[in-house]
């Protein structure tokens, strides 16, 4: 266990951090499921401006990377086209 005043408030500000970017990162992970579980492409090419949105925020706060968000974004984007 830690033995310093300032170790302990980190421990605790880690804890908080952790469990904010947690959130964040399943509900990017919900929309995206969400997304790609669409059948009609009108409805999915208007939600994937607001999922593209949180993947770009997401990279900037470092919460995920930004080559993965870019990744994603590239799939979803494939599978809008796709659909029929």
């Amino acid at each position: 266990m830690a033995n310093h005043k300032s170790s302990l408030k980190r421990i605790r500000q880690d804890k908080v951090k952790a469990e904010h970017n947690h959130y964040y990162a399943k509900t990017m992970r919900n929309a995206v499921r969400k997304l790609r579980a669409m059948t009609n492409k009108e409805e999915a090419a208007e939600l994937y401006p607001k999922v593209q949105k949180m993947l770009d925020k997401l990279a900037k706060t470092n919460i995920i990377h930004k080559n993965k968000a870019a990744n994603l974004k590239s799939s979803l984007c494939r599978h809008i086209s796709s659909l029929a």
